[in-house]
């Protein structure tokens, strides 16, 4: 299946450029829309990775929400905005997940929530990130597109 994204990242001249996202962004109407769930800092066997550490928790949530994103046949630069929700009252902890957020991106800067929150669902849980992408799919010679099968 052929897709495209479908994200159009909007930059506002009227606020602040100090700030390192799009300040919000678009799809048109016959977009797929794609509802991830937070993706979390687990391996395989459902354990979370990098005990007390908001950077490598970061790393590892960016990895699964990319594996999410790619059985849904999305990729990052399908998103259209993120949630990062990092267990921390600490902002040198948000600010320190948020940059490995962001490196992950690169240029597809979507706008994104930051939040400090008072605990996550795993134990050792530190980080957490929801995302929602847009694609659009292309027909098929067999027929109108969808979601890809799996």
């Amino acid at each position: 299946m052929t897709r495209t994204s479908a994200v159009s990242l909007i930059r506002s001249r009227s606020l602040s450029d100090v700030a390192e996202y799009a300040y919000a962004a678009t799809a048109p109407a016959e977009s797929r829309l794609i509802f991830l769930a937070g993706s979390c800092p687990l391996d395989e066997h459902g354990n979370t990775v990098a005990v007390g550490d908001c950077a490598g928790q970061a790393a590892k949530a960016v990895e699964n929400l990319r594996t999410a994103l790619a059985d849904a046949g999305a990729s990052v630069e399908d998103v259209i905005s993120t949630r990062v929700l990092v267990a921390s009252a600490r902002q040198e902890d948000l600010v320190a997940a948020w940059e490995v957020v962001r490196d992950s991106f690169g240029d597809h800067d979507v706008p994104s929530t930051l939040m400090g929150v008072t605990v996550l669902g795993y134990t050792d849980q530190l980080v957490e990130i929801e995302a929602v992408a847009a694609v659009l799919d292309a027909p098929t010679p067999d027929g109108p597109a969808g979601p890809p099968s799996v």
